[in-house]
């Protein structure tokens, strides 16, 4: 064949394979389209579930699903997807376990801060009271090792059960013999306890607390405009032999924090760092009222004068009064409850101040978004959908089961 017939030959190939091509494409647009613009209560039912529960729905759950929509109540249709066992031990389970570790890993054992989550949901709880109130769910079911401070036995044989049947509501100092004004919901969990009171200076606690039930970490809190009056002795004030980067940069974090986490300041985590380095069998401890850190022979434990010769005149811990220096200056805007005082003692009225802020609500709202619209807020319909939320979230009593269900039907899909 001559080169020029050749040359068109192949020429008129390509065209053929590119017209193809472009064919397929625009056929499958439409069929992409047109199943969108199709898409009906039986597909909106389907999709609904699978976000919620991860799982496709029984025949009957189907059905039931797709009435409710047929009658203009896709609300009641998502409320019954989150009756699918699967949304404890699968969803709520991933959706609570990266709060529970510092490397925020949903491959984690379950533990007693996220079965205190899924317990919380499933009951209908007010959320707000995950970090105040004396609260924690244990299994119900025989054959179960018993709930130990010092071991999680307890819910690792426990994730192998239904946990939307097995958990069962108690009091936490009935479980690890805290007083109950001592108790701070998940915040004084044996899992949040190994995590973030292990070792260090406990501003972990509050660091990971923020970043879990804020959406916040310290740079989204930074406010160099606050008193150092409260900022420990370890934090040095001249770094490097430079003041300007305490006073521009460390004082923005520590002002705010120290004040906070100064209501940890009778809790750590004992364990022995010989025969067991990573805490596995170590067990929360706490200076209740006649009892003294041998070290600074106050309630107060030692790890609070850690390196004190970094700043000796820095702020010496007395007790575990706490006080929120973001109530005023730019931080005000994370929206503080003007009914509480904004200072008190100790981890429950300090868990109380976080959780009763409107960034604990929006938070909630937009992790539970996240997690079934598969999806962050992209635009203004988003923004406005996520502000509804918040507002329905409030006024139902912090009920996060609802939050899911309400996010779904936004996402179910025209």
């Amino acid at each position: 064949m001559a080169p020029l017939v050749q040359a068109r030959t192949a020429g008129r190939r390509r065209s053929l394979l590119q017209g193809t091509a472009t064919g397929l494409a625009l056929a499958l647009s439409v069929c992409v389209l047109s199943t969108t613009a199709l898409a009906g209560p039986r597909d909106q039912a389907k999709r609904i579930h699978d976000r919620i529960a991860g799982v496709p729905a029984s025949a009957s759950t189907l059905d039931a699903m797709v009435d409710d929509i047929n009658n203009s109540d896709p609300l009641e249709a998502a409320l019954l997807a989150t009756q699918a066992p699967e949304f404890y031990s699968i969803t709520l389970r991933n959706f609570a376990a990266p709060w529970t570790n510092r490397d925020e890993s949903v491959f984690v054992p379950l533990n007693d801060y996220t079965a205190t989550v899924i317990g919380m949901v499933r009951d209908d709880r007010d959320f707000r009271g995950l970090l105040y109130e004396d609260v924690a769910y244990v299994g119900n079911g025989s054959g179960l090792p018993p709930y130990s401070v010092s071991n999680n036995a307890h819910y690792e044989a426990l994730d192998k059960a239904d946990l939307q049947a097995e958990l069962q509501a108690t009091t936490q100092s009935s479980l690890n013999g805290l007083p109950t004004d001592a108790t701070a919901g998940v915040l004084t969990s044996r899992a949040a306890a190994k995590s973030y009171f292990i070792d260090g200076t406990n501003r972990a606690m509050f660091r990971f607390t923020l970043m879990a039930h804020l959406c916040r970490d310290m740079e989204q809190v930074h406010d160099v405009t606050r008193s150092p009056d409260r900022i420990r002795q370890d934090v040095s004030r001249s770094p490097g032999g430079d003041a300007r980067v305490f006073l521009n940069n460390c004082v923005g974090c520590h002002s705010g924090m120290d004040p906070m986490t100064q209501a940890f300041a009778y809790y750590d985590y004992a364990y022995n760092v010989d025969a067991d380095p990573t805490g596995e069998n170590g067990s929360l401890l706490y200076n209740a009222d006649g009892q003294v850190d041998p070290v600074t022979g106050t309630r107060v434990v030692s790890k609070y004068f850690n390196n004190a010769a970094n700043f000796a005149p820095g702020f010496q811990t007395p007790d575990d009064s706490w006080g929120n220096y973001w109530r005023a200056g730019p931080k005000s805007v994370l929206g503080w409850d003007p009914a509480l005082s904004g200072s008190g003692n100790g981890a429950k009225s300090m868990g109380q101040e976080l959780s009763h802020s409107t960034a604990f609500a929006q938070c909630q709202v937009e992790k539970v978004f996240e997690n079934v619209c598969l999806r962050s807020p992209a635009d203004s319909a988003d923004r406005l959908q996520l502000d509804a939320m918040v507002s329905s979230f409030r006024t139902n009593g912090y009920n996060l089961r609802r939050v899911f269900a309400e996010s779904a039907v936004y996402c179910m899909g025209d």
